[in-house]
């Protein structure tokens, strides 16, 4: 189960590098407000959304214990910037506060993952 799960984290890994990649790859033209949200950031936050309720669903079958507020919370910041870049995925250029709003979101939630134990 381990080199499952140890899979399951790298493609979350990549889930996140795609959706922070392109935001910061953006961050010069958001200034301009050209930035817009990219369809490798909605497969990004797609990626992490289901390969975080895998690692979830992975570590319960172990009988891990799992931190459900901590998830909860991680859960609910993916949910918003899933939703903004979902919405917005057609649009040629996106204000600077929703596209900010990705990027501060995805790396709360980063933060959140590596410091909250």
């Amino acid at each position: 189960m381990d080199p499952l799960i140890h899979a399951m984290i790298g493609l979350h890994i990549i889930g996140i590098a795609a959706l922070l990649g392109g935001f910061l790859a953006q961050m010069k033209v958001m200034g301009k407000g050209e930035a817009r949200m990219t369809p490798g950031m909605l497969h990004g936050a797609l990626t992490m959304l289901f390969t975080g309720m895998a690692l979830v669903g992975l570590h319960r079958t172990q009988g891990d214990a799992v931190n459900t507020f901590k998830i909860g919370l991680k859960l609910t910041l993916l949910m918003v910037v899933l939703a903004l870049v979902y919405v917005r995925r057609d649009e040629d250029r996106v204000n600077a506060a929703a596209f900010g709003t990705v990027g501060a979101l995805t790396t709360a939630d980063v933060f959140i993952a590596v410091l909250w134990t």
